[in-house]
């Protein structure tokens, strides 16, 4: 028994997650012109999820971003170093070594049927194992030249089918795809 794994991201037109140093500063200047109040369907899909595992680099992202925007929902950060939480975050931010297949199945053995999975490596790491089910990206109205890709290479094709795709009056364009399968798995 394994989770369904879905990715909810944002990358620049050329597929990038981040600039080469990591930085999202083009990412916070982008949404300083979305709509008040528009959230382009993350309210809604982080309510659907049990938990949220993300990689070490992501989450180092996310503690710069002052308040922890993940409320109440449990957080899994991936890394082979452990690692010492600031006493601030919920006890629900836990840490894991686990590999994508093993950690997906605890999880579902515990109830947890819905993960997100965030972060370059992690996502890349999951899609690898044959593991992520659903990919929602939103591409931001910018060229960035070079920066840390979404995707990596890949030892096989992926299938994929489209679902829907939306534009946003301020420039973002929304693509949500259904992982049909891998070659390698």
């Amino acid at each position: 028994m394994t989770t369904q794994n879905c990715v909810f991201i944002a990358t620049s037109v050329d597929g990038f997650i981040a600039r080469k140093d990591g930085s999202v500063d083009w990412l916070n200047a982008a949404n300083e012109v979305v709509t008040p109040g528009e959230d382009c369907g993350y309210g809604e899909f982080i309510s659907a999820v049990d938990a949220l595992v993300m990689g070490r680099h992501s989450y180092e992202t996310v503690l710069g971003f002052g308040g922890w925007p993940y409320g109440n929902t449990p957080v899994i950060v991936l890394s082979r170093n452990p690692i010492v939480f600031p006493k601030h975050l919920p006890d629900i931010v836990t840490h894991s070594e686990e590999a994508p297949l093993a950690l997906s199945q605890r999880l579902a053995a515990g109830g947890m049927t819905r993960l997100y999975i965030d972060g370059g490596l992690t996502i890349q790491r999951f899609l690898a194992a044959g593991l992520i089910d659903e990919l929602i990206i939103t591409q931001i109205p910018i060229l960035l030249g070079e920066g840390i890709p979404l995707f990596g290479a890949l030892l096989a094709d992926v299938h994929l089918e489209h679902q829907s795709t939306q534009a946003y009056p301020f420039g973002f364009v929304q693509t949500k795809y259904k992982v049909l399968k891998s070659d390698v798995s």
